[in-house]
């Protein structure tokens, strides 16, 4: 055996027709792409939608989990003022907006938080109503707390 009969062998016998596996690998290849750029088309319109809705008078929460008002919104300069609480203004970069907060519409039945702490109170007058005592509440929920073990 010589050494050119060894390299020739080596060599690969050229493609003499259609590899199906070149297909699927370009076929998956394709489908990669085409994820890559609808996502990338879907982030794109969020942004777009959420830059729309960015508008002095809305609530929204931040990254960080701040919520309140935007009081002014500075396109240029990227930044939002955001008071957190009566009197307080906070400068943030607009992109810490994680979600826009829709205002949600008042019931239908009227059942709209108060204010104050007088909801508390409400109903506890009125005769009907079980009024355990300290002893038998504990010992209701220990009874229900041994039979979940």
């Amino acid at each position: 055996m010589t050494l050119s009969s060894i390299l020739a062998a080596s060599q690969a016998a050229p493609a003499g027709g259609f590899n199906p596996m070149n297909l699927v690998l370009f076929a998956l290849f394709a489908l990669l792409i085409i994820m890559m750029i609808r996502k990338q088309r879907k982030t794109k319109a969020a942004a777009q939608e959420k830059a729309s809705k960015l508008a002095p008078g809305v609530d929204i929460m931040t990254n960080f989990g701040l919520f309140g008002h935007v009081k002014a919104v500075d396109t240029e300069a990227n930044k939002i003022q955001l008071e957190v609480a009566p009197g307080v203004v906070l400068n943030v970069h607009s992109q810490t907006v994680a979600k826009i907060i829709d205002p949600v519409e008042a019931s239908v039945d009227g059942s709209a938080v108060p204010d104050d702490a007088s909801s508390l109170t409400l109903n506890l007058d009125k005769p009907g109503t079980s009024q355990e005592t300290v002893e038998e509440t504990v010992a209701r929920l220990n009874q229900e707390n041994n039979k979940d073990n």
